[in-house]
């Protein structure tokens, strides 16, 4: 559809926004403030040309919004590519495909999986020093407003935590391969002290992103102890009878419970096979078990943390 020439950076924009409606939310704020960076630093250096005589010039170096926005969707598609999780050579046409079974132990075949479990136990420390940062600015924000240099304060503290914000989203985009925004949201036309103030007040986005930084504190907790819980679980049904092996048959010297006898104790409960050596295939099968379905639940954690994370700290 044929679009009247901008005339204006606000109307390229409005329009470079429509030509990618329906794009990753990552790709369009990525797209706006390329754009509007360019624009502007154009409109800058020609101070003798009005801005819609200077547009006119760009549309045939820079391209119109059409133009920009397909050249952003095809390389969208390579960055998508470079995220992908990489896999196995795929089935061939007439070969027989990939058992149930197969597909449910393959996840230990996706990096993702395992660099989600990272994330899970990276998230209590992120999410500490996410919580410190917005209480605390947020306390000293209200408590100096009175003073010279309450504002001053704030607008620093806000354009910290869309730093810190950014660097999360990239830390999400290496866990899980969701893309995330490479650029901030483009500040604007240069405005007075007291119109950046009500911007930032008047921007979602600053209360969403203090909100996100907020929750990630239970939420880096919740993560931390699942991630503990189920490796421990998983990791002591797959170890432990290996190590009561070695110890009931004094290998490489093992002497961990000062005794010879073999048996696994359920408190009061220990029934008879399970006491002996060949319940050890058992205990291992099912820590592998567990181990695989740990793994799956990780990385769907993982997915639903980035779209959780993008809802709230990229701009819609």
């Amino acid at each position: 559809m044929n679009r009247a020439a901008p005339r204006s950076i606000d109307q390229y924009l409005i329009q470079l926004r429509q030509a990618l409606a329906g794009e990753d939310a990552a790709l369009i704020q990525d797209a706006l403030y390329d754009a509007e960076e360019y624009l502007r630093a154009e409109v800058a250096a020609h101070p003798d040309k009005t801005e819609a005589d200077v547009l006119e010039i760009i549309a045939s170096t820079y391209g119109d919004p059409e133009e920009v926005a397909a050249a952003y969707r095809d390389t969208e598609v390579k960055v998508k590519a470079a995220l992908k999780t990489p896999t196995k050579t795929p089935v061939s046409a007439g070969s027989q495909p990939r058992s149930a079974v197969r597909q449910f132990f393959d996840i230990f075949s996706d990096s993702r999986a395992y660099t989600s479990v990272f994330f899970m136990l990276l998230s209590l420390a992120t999410g500490i020093v996410y919580f410190t940062v917005a209480v605390t600015g947020l306390s000293l924000s209200v408590g100096l407003a009175v003073l010279i240099i309450g504002m001053p304060f704030f607008l620093t503290f806000i354009g910290l935590t869309r730093i810190m914000s950014l660097a999360e989203g990239r830390l999400i985009e290496a866990m899980t391969g969701e893309r995330m925004p490479r650029r901030p949201v483009h500040p604007g036309p240069t405005q007075g002290f007291w119109a950046r103030i009500v911007g930032m007040l008047t921007d979602a986005r600053t209360w969403t992103t203090l909100a996100y930084f907020l929750l990630m504190l239970p939420v880096g907790i919740l993560y931390f102890v699942v991630a503990v819980v189920g490796l421990a679980f998983s990791g002591s049904l797959i170890f432990a009878p290996m190590a009561a092996i070695a110890h009931h048959f004094s290998w490489f010297g093992a002497q961990f419970w000062g005794t010879q006898d073999w048996t696994f104790q359920f408190g009061d409960f220990s029934p008879g096979w399970l006491g002996t050596i060949w319940a050890t295939p058992l205990f291992v099968a099912i820590g592998v078990l567990s181990l695989t379905v740990f793994m799956h639940l990780a990385r769907g954690i993982g997915r639903l943390h980035a779209h959780f994370a993008k809802s709230l700290l990229v701009a819609g």
